[in-house]
């Protein structure tokens, strides 16, 4: 990196993304797996996603990986979590080992340590508006996320709230904002095949997730691909049932 680089403040970085970002949504990605640096440190892989609440909706407007768009939703799904309580409440919620996790129920927990990860820290910023916000970490290490990299991540979100907040309410105001918008609107998707799965199999909505989720996992696919395939086949001339609670046998 040039020096000059180098010695740019958090928030000067920032600007310089939305500067150079193509669009809104390649902004906040870049914000994502910058943050993802900053917080964790260099030569680390923790996971970072960007939780935006608005008129109710819940969703990533900005992820370093696709693991972690996928964890955020698993969330999402369930209607709670760390990112959304750390959005929703202003506060900064740490879960230092999920396997030791009871917080939002065992399927949050197992859902997210499927993909191998152990650790999380959400962190709420400061939009001061109609919108809220938090900064997810996730890592695959017990226990990652010390006091020390806690404080770190605290001043980080401080720092760049503003920035956030500005490019949020900019975005919210100018035809870019479409591709947020169709962002919040895709977790109908997901919603509407949690419904599906509870009705075939007669389900919580837990085990609906957990259900999909783990189709999710076995197939390899997104969970937004799993849910629109399972929606456009209900909505065909000859639906069936796609994914079954586990133990039970898949009608033919």
């Amino acid at each position: 990196m040039h020096p000059s680089k180098q010695a740019l403040s958090s928030v000067e970085q920032v600007q310089n993304l939305i500067l150079e970002s193509a669009d809104f949504e390649d902004f906040l990605n870049e914000l994502a797996r910058y943050s993802a640096h900053q917080v964790a440190g260099d030569g680390d892989d923790a996971l970072c996603g960007i939780t935006l609440l608005r008129d109710r909706k819940a969703a990533t407007i900005g992820w370093s990986s696709d693991s972690a768009r996928e964890v955020d939703e698993i969330q999402y799904s369930l209607s709670q979590g760390p990112c959304l309580t750390a959005a929703e409440e202003e506060r900064e919620v740490h879960v230092p080992d999920l396997f030791e996790e009871d917080r939002w129920g065992p399927d949050y927990a197992n859902a997210v340590a499927s993909h191998g990860l152990r650790s999380v820290l959400s962190l709420p910023f400061s939009l001061q508006g109609e919108a809220k916000a938090a900064l997810n970490l996730y890592s695959d290490v017990p226990h990652k996320f010390t006091e020390v990299s806690a404080a770190r991540a605290r001043g980080y979100t401080r720092e760049i709230s503003q920035a956030l907040r500005l490019a949020v309410r900019f975005s919210l105001h100018t035809d870019s904002a479409t591709n947020l918008r169709a962002t919040l609107e895709s977790r109908t998707v997901i919603d509407i095949a949690v419904g599906i799965v509870m009705a075939q199999n007669r389900c919580s909505q837990e085990t609906a997730v957990r259900i999909l989720t783990d189709a999710s996992s076995h197939s390899n696919v997104k969970l937004r691909d799993i849910a629109a395939s399972l929606v456009n086949s209900v909505g065909g001339a000859e639906a069936r049932t796609h994914f079954e609670e586990p133990g039970k046998v898949q009608a033919g």
